[in-house]
C-alpha cells in the first residue's frame, strides 16, 4: 500500500474519455495505452487520432490491445498508426473459433494507460462508445480512476513487463531492453492505495486474495458491482459468512447484459445468494460494465477484474485497492445512486416464480461454463 496518492473517480465515459484525451493531448514523451477492446466507433477514432497526433510531435506511443477483444481494428488506422511511429502489439491474436484451446482464455483484459510515467488512467472501461441505446440516456455504467504518485512505480513497472513480454512473444527472440521512464514517485496527495494486477506467474490470485481478506473484515456494509459476477466456492463462502455476521451484503449485477449466456449461469446462483441473506439488485437502466466494490469506509477496489474464473485466475487483469474514507463514500454514493435509479431488487419469491424453463436454463448454463473450464484442465478453479 502506497501512501501519499491523489486519486480522481471517473464515472462512465463522460467522465472518462475527455479526462484521457486531454491528457494524451499534454502528453510531452510517452504514452502507454493497454485495452482489451479497441473499438473503431466515435471513441475508439478520437481516441486514435489523439495518439497520431502525439506520435506526430515526437511523442513516443505504444499501444496493447486484446488480439480477440478488438479483432475488429481498423487495417488501414493500424497502417496510419504504424507510420506515424507508434508501436502496436496484439495481445494472442485470434487464432481458429473452430479450435478450443487453453491458450484462447488466456486474454489481456486490463485497461490502462500511462502518461509521461506521472499519470495513470485505471479501470473498466473500454476504448468503446459507451452509449449503448438509441437513446443518449443509455449509457454503460463504468468507472475508472485517474491515479497520481508513489503507486506509479508499481504501474509503471507491471506495462513496461508485459509490453516486453509480448514484443518478446511476436519477435520469437528477446528484444533489447529500453531504458523506461522513471516513474514520477512524488507525493502528489494523502491518499493510500495499491495496485494489483493477475498474472500468470507471480500474481495468480492476488486481486482474489484480496477480495477475499476485505470480505473477512467487514464490519458493516459489503456493495459490490461486477458485470460477470460467477463466484467459485470461497468467494461464496466469504459473502456468506460475513451476512452471518450481520454485514449487509448486496451484489449490483447485470440486468440487461451483452453476453446473455454469462447472464444466465450468473442467475443460477440468485437462489443460494437469496436463501442467505445476500442482497441481489439487477441493472436495468442500460448496461452495467463496472467492476468495483466499497466495503465499509475503509476499503475499495477499481478495476477490469470480473469476479469470475475466466478474470481471477485465466486473465491479465488490473486493480487498484483503496483504503481513503473521502474515495470510499464518493464510490459508494454513485453505487447507491445507480441502484436508486436502475436497480430492480431480486426476492426469492420472485426466483421461485420465474418459469421453470428459465431457471432450469441458467442451470444449464451455468453447468456448461463450468464443464468447459474443467475439459480444458481448469477443473480447480470451481474452488476459486
Amino acid at each position: 500500500m502506497h501512501a501519499g496518492n491523489r486519486l480522481t473517480l471517473l464515472e462512465n465515459g463522460a467522465g472518462y474519455f475527455p479526462a484521457l484525451l486531454d491528457a494524451i493531448a499534454h502528453a510531452r514523451r510517452e504514452i502507454h495505452l493497454e485495452s482489451y477492446i479497441f473499438e473503431m466507433d466515435d471513441i475508439g477514432l478520437r481516441v486514435a487520432h489523439a495518439l497520431i497526433d502525439a506520435a506526430e510531435r515526437g511523442v513516443q506511443v505504444r499501444v496493447l490491445v486484446d488480439g480477440i477483444g478488438s479483432k475488429d481494428f481498423s487495417e488501414e488506422l493500424r497502417d496510419r498508426m504504424l507510420k506515424t511511429g507508434i508501436a502496436l502489439l496484439f495481445y494472442r491474436p485470434e487464432i481458429s473459433p473452430w479450435r478450443l484451446k487453453r491458450a484462447r482464455l488466456r486474454r489481456m483484459h486490463r485497461k490502462i494507460v500511462v502518461i509521461d510515467a506521472c499519470l495513470a488512467y485505471i479501470g473498466g472501461i473500454n476504448i468503446v462508445d459507451d452509449r449503448t441505446g438509441q437513446e443518449s440516456a443509455a449509457v454503460r455504467y463504468d468507472a475508472a480512476v485517474r491515479v497520481e504518485g508513489p503507486v506509479l512505480a508499481d504501474i509503471c513497472k507491471a506495462v513496461d513487463r508485459l509490453w516486453l513480454l509480448v514484443r518478446w512473444s511476436r519477435l520469437r527472440k528477446r528484444p533489447a531492453k529500453q531504458q523506461a521512464l522513471p516513474a514520477c514517485v512524488a507525493e502528489a496527495g494523502d491518499q493510500n492505495t495499491a495496485f494489483l494486477e493477475r498474472d500468470t506467474l507471480r500474481h495468480r490470485d492476488d486481486i482474489e486474495k484480496a477480495y477475499l481478506t476485505a470480505i473477512a473484515g467487514a464490519r458493516r456494509e459489503i456493495i459490490i458491482a461486477n458485470a460477470y459476477f460467477l463466484p467459485g466456492r470461497r468467494f461464496r463462502k466469504a459473502l456468506v459468512d460475513a451476512t452471518e455476521r450481520g454485514v449487509r451484503v448486496v451484489l449490483l449485477l447485470q440486468g440487461r447484459s451483452d453476453h446473455r449466456l454469462v447472464r444466465w449461469a450468473s442467475r443460477a446462483l440468485y437462489g443460494y445468494f437469496l436463501d442467505r441473506g445476500v442482497g441481489i439488485v439487477e441493472y436495468h437502466a442500460s448496461e452495467m460494465h463496472a467492476k468495483v466494490a466499497v466495503i465499509d469506509d475503509e476499503w475499495s477496489t477499481v478495476g477490469s477484474s470480473n469476479i469470475d474464473p475466466f478474470s481471477l485466475m485465466l486473465a491479465r487483469e488490473a486493480n487498484l485497492v483503496i483504503r481513503d474514507a473521502e474515495f470510499n463514500r464518493e464510490l459508494r454514493a454513485s453505487l447507491l445512486v445507480a441502484i436508486e435509479r436502475g436497480g430492480v431488487a431480486m426476492h426469492r419469491r420472485t426466483w421461485a416464480e420465474l418459469p421453470w424453463h428459465q431457471r432450469a436454463g441458467s442451470w444449464l448454463v451455468y453447468g456448461a461454463v463450468r464443464w468447459i473450464i474443467s475439459i480444458l484442465g481448469y477443473g480447480h478453479l470451481d474452488a476459486a
